[in-house]
């Protein structure tokens, strides 16, 4: 192989590839994917020292807007995103990538409990990446479907069958959990018991090793401050809270919230 080559693959030209196929269109907490890491050999044969794997989510964070330290404004934040890496996986070994070689890896990947749900405003994406001695690394970026897990999903449509609808999700920065953020679902009352007695209704859930606690946060008349149910988490001071035990039913979930939104609005 010639140095021109060599030169070239060092610089990324000509060099090796990665390509992650997920095996499952759609992902959900608690479950395993399959993933299939496709790598392929460039122009000349190249040491990868490791293949690395990760799953990551986007949440919103906020930060002082103002840099030049204006005390008029010195109280001013703005809305920037960050990246979380919910899960990751790596090469236990070495290898050598042959010129026009494919080398195929099988894994298994967790999805944790708590991944957020990819809607609204979520994002989940898995980001693959070769390290490549003397190189620049290639890296593959597929963005993914999470949808909820069976629980979760059982109050969502007995919130759904209450006339309640689904306006806004994001994922904001939380202090006190294992996380850095929590998933927050905003909800509008277009019919049934609810409507005319709500304008909106903010949900957290957050899944530990026996039970899914559920936090709620009910607005009449405010002016939809985002981000209201976080902020209130982050210092404590909820008034609405519930736990319900993981072997609860997806149905019997469902009854609960509802009886209890009821019964504290």
């Amino acid at each position: 192989m010639s140095l021109f080559k060599k030169t070239l693959a060092s610089f990324g030209i000509g060099s090796a590839k990665v390509d992650s196929v997920l095996q499952q269109e759609v992902l959900h907490p608690g479950k395993k994917v399959n993933i299939t890491i496709h790598v392929y050999g460039g122009s000349t044969a190249q040491e990868i020292d490791n293949i690395d794997l990760k799953l990551y989510c986007r949440y919103i964070k906020e930060v002082p807007a103002n840099h030049d330290k204006d005390q008029h404004n010195a109280n001013r934040m703005r809305r920037v995103p960050e990246s979380y890496v919910l899960a990751k996986w790596s090469l236990p070994y070495a290898f050598t990538i042959s010129p026009g070689e494919t080398r195929d890896f099988e894994i298994e990947l967790d999805v944790p409990w708590n991944t957020p749900v990819t809607i609204g405003d979520s994002k989940v994406w898995l980001e693959t990446g070769l390290d490549i001695a003397m190189a620049k690394d290639p890296t593959d970026k597929d963005i993914l479907t999470v949808r909820p897990d069976p629980l979760l999903d059982g109050i969502f449509t007995a919130l759904e069958e209450q006339g309640l609808r689904i306006r806004q999700v994001e994922c904001e920065e939380v202090d006190g959990f294992a996380m850095p953020f929590v998933q927050e679902f905003e909800f509008v009352p277009t019919t049934g018991p609810f409507h005319g007695r709500w304008r909106e209704l903010e949900v957290v859930a957050y899944r530990t090793d026996d039970k899914l606690q559920m936090w709620f946060e009910i607005d009449r008349h405010r002016e939809g401050a985002k981000g209201m149910l976080a902020s209130l988490l982050g210092i404590g001071d909820l008034k609405r809270q519930m736990d319900i035990p993981l072997h609860t039913s997806a149905q019997e979930a469902g009854k609960r919230v509802i009886a209890y939104l009821d019964a504290h609005s």
